[in-house]
């Protein structure tokens, strides 16, 4: 079979990009289709694979502002000629499952989320948004919302990257999906020995909350490690008290140790799935996490660590409390348990079973479809 890969954009190595560089590892003679790409900003594996553009990329500084392409890329999409292509793989979480195949192809849709920025973080988006872009978003949106429920219909096997966003394909496009978790590479972490100061890790972006944390630890003057960089930083770090300190970026071996040392990691966002409670927990450490999301599927309540209920600091400070009483329960054992659920290995497995379900009567795709050992 010939195989396509059609990913949204590559411009950044980040969730969405590893998932693509597992499904890549799968098929290694697959073109790769996406509407923008920078070469410096991926990695090696990728920029050693066979990629193509559509017209997106040709349009002004369109690897920084590409975004604001947002309503050409369903024509763009359908300008591809996939016709040589046997089997599509979309990875979704901007625009990419509107492709127009073959009656005989297959599309299967790897759905890291239905589009945020029209759907549920829509309202979210608008509000943070520029004059010019507040006052056409509700028209764009809507013609928007229309063609990713429409182009919902040329898919025929739908794969989310969770329970919760497979609800939230049911909810947008009313098709049903199955679950393959994505990859995380959980051998480079291991236990450590864990210090007093907890770990918040991420984008510092509203959606994810870092306030919560910033002010939930000021409040009780416990030690905050906040890791990462983002437009809220600055105004984090003004209101931050003694306690909390912040570090931009770390190494990956840094960041894995930081991991091991952490008390514990905060984790305060509402994720599609969330890749750094699990590397919290294949570190060996305890969670304390907004109950909603990915990561009521990875975080073990009361065995592999607790949930808040509500995206406050008062519920935060709560969950602190209690978590002091529940700490000498922990078992780091347990932790390194439930994070091989998500491992590298797991993912490819259960990426080619559904690639054999959407292709039941082609006899030449398990020859194509070998495990390769994990990098």
């Amino acid at each position: 079979m010939r195989v396509a890969i059609v990913h949204y954009w590559l411009v950044g190595m980040r969730g969405g990009e590893r998932v693509l560089e597992e499904i890549c590892r799968l098929f290694p003679d697959a073109d790769i289709f996406t509407h923008v790409y920078d070469p410096a900003a991926v990695s090696d594996y990728l920029r050693g694979r066979n990629v193509r553009t559509t017209f997106i990329q040709k349009l002004p500084w369109a690897t920084r502002s590409y975004q604001t392409y947002l309503p050409l890329m369903p024509l763009a999409l359908e300008q591809l000629d996939l016709t040589a292509y046997d089997l599509v793989i979309t990875s979704e979480a901007g625009p990419a499952k509107g492709v127009i195949l073959r009656p005989d192809a297959v599309q299967l849709c790897y759905c890291h989320s239905p589009m945020r920025y029209v759907w549920d973080q829509y309202h979210v988006y608008r509000a943070e948004a520029g004059l010019i872009t507040r006052t056409l978003l509700p028209l764009l949106a809507h013609r928007l919302r229309l063609w990713d429920t429409s182009s919902a219909q040329r898919v025929d096997h739908v794969v989310a990257n969770s329970r919760y966003i497979a609800q939230r394909v049911a909810k947008c496009w009313r098709r049903e999906a199955s679950v393959v978790h994505p990859p995380v590479s959980v051998g480079d972490f291991s236990p450590g020995d864990a210090g007093e100061e907890f770990l918040w890790a991420g984008q510092m972006v509203p959606y994810k909350r870092p306030d919560i944390a910033l002010e939930a630890f000021t409040t009780l003057g416990l030690p905050l490690l906040m890791l990462g960089d983002g437009p809220m930083r600055a105004k984090l770090m003004a209101r931050a008290g003694p306690t909390v300190r912040f570090v931009e970026r770390l190494s990956y071996v840094e960041l894995q140790q930081a991991y091991a040392r952490a008390r514990a990691l905060v984790f305060t966002a509402e994720e599609d799935f969330g890749i750094i409670p699990v590397e919290a927990q294949a570190a060996g450490r305890p969670v304390i996490a907004f109950g909603r999301g990915g990561a009521l599927e990875t975080v073990i309540e009361r065995k592999t660590g607790l949930f808040f209920r509500e995206q406050t600091s008062q519920a935060l400070i709560a969950a602190l409390r209690q978590f002091e009483s529940w700490e000498s329960d922990f078992r780091p054992s347990d932790a390194l348990a439930n994070a091989q659920r998500f491992s590298v290995q797991a993912f490819r497995e259960g990426f080619i079973r559904e690639v054999l379900a959407a292709c039941p009567g082609a006899p030449l795709v398990q020859p194509a479809l070998q495990i390769p050992a994990a990098a």
